[in-house]
């Protein structure tokens, strides 16, 4: 199931797309708007850690994947990982722990830009985790389609 039909229509797909692309351009404005006091290696940090715990590794099985196959702990991560409920949660933490800062606003900037500019929603655990087919993965469909003879 694609994100558009995950939204029932192609419209409602588009609006929803527009809306975080939107959402992306003001916290960009925002985050530039104060880009001298962000402290970059918080910046990074923050930016990356949701793909680093919920894209990576389910890219790394996937490729690795003979099949295409992988665990579906893999979605459940990338899910999780991409809800405004885990960035919350991170953001809150951040802010009581540390102290609140303008690198915070890479979170959303990750969030909307995945939504907005890039269309990516969560991954159903009954879909691959990627839309693209490894060498390996070719490879081994290719075999698969061989018939060997009966000796």
């Amino acid at each position: 199931m694609s994100a558009e039909q995950a939204f029932g229509h192609r419209q409602n797909y588009r609006t929803t797309r527009a809306e975080y692309l939107g959402a992306f351009a003001v916290a960009a404005v925002a985050f530039l708007w104060h880009l001298g006091e962000v402290r970059w290696g918080p910046a990074i940090l923050l930016f990356a850690y949701i793909d680093l715990i919920g894209y990576i590794p389910g890219l790394i099985a996937y490729t690795r994947s003979r099949d295409g196959r992988i665990h579906p702990v893999f979605h459940v991560l990338y899910n999780v990982m991409h809800t405004w409920l885990a960035a919350g949660v991170v953001i809150l933490l951040w802010a009581w722990l540390v102290g609140p800062e303008w690198a915070l606003l890479v979170v959303p900037l990750h969030l909307f830009g995945d939504r907005g500019l890039l269309g990516n929603y969560a991954k159903p655990v009954s879909e691959p985790f990627e839309h693209f087919e490894t060498g390996r993965q070719k490879a081994f469909r290719a075999a698969r389609q061989v018939e060997v003879p009966a000796v």
